[in-house]
């Protein structure tokens, strides 16, 4: 199975977020051609020069030749790299799993953080993400807030579930 892992790469949190995803998934799949776009010298040494057609040239490739994206949604915002990530592969009608760990998701039940946000829209206790990026997950795939899930939803598509 070939997989593609759509996140940041610019900082030192995007890095180690992908380095550690990428080795529990193979850590977990043993054989899963993961494709990680940090890893490509090719186009991500930024010391090298790679021009925007080379770099959508080879993710575009690699997007194309994938089973499964993996996109990470934390952060201020979804990258804009990932959006469009997201955006190109539901073209294919693949599944794509999402990881979104933002501890503010915790206490969606907590009447106290509602009733806060109804009072004062400006004390909003949640979080907020592109509702168009996030239905086009949700037609092809699944969001997850842990590592765990996202191992196991690729081992459930792998299968065809």
């Amino acid at each position: 199975m070939k997989a593609y892992l759509a996140n940041g790469l610019f900082s030192i949190g995007d890095r180690l977020v992908n380095e550690l995803l990428a080795k529990e998934i193979r850590k977990a799949i043993p054989g899963i051609n993961l494709y990680v776009p940090q890893e490509n010298d090719a186009i991500n040494d930024k010391q090298s020069f790679a021009d925007s057609l080379a770099i959508a040239r080879a993710d575009l490739e690699k997007l194309q030749e994938s089973d499964i994206l993996i996109a990470v949604l934390d952060g201020i915002e979804v990258d804009s790299g990932v959006a469009a990530e997201i955006g190109v592969f539901s073209t294919y009608n693949r599944p794509i799993i999402a990881l979104f760990s933002d501890v503010r998701q915790l206490g969606r039940d907590n009447q106290q953080k509602i009733d806060a946000l109804i009072q004062d829209g400006t004390e909003n206790q949640f979080i907020y993400r592109n509702l168009f990026v996030i239905g086009i997950i949700k037609q092809h795939g699944v969001i997850v807030s842990t590592v765990e899930d996202v191992i196991k939803n690729i081992e459930k598509f792998s299968k065809g579930e």
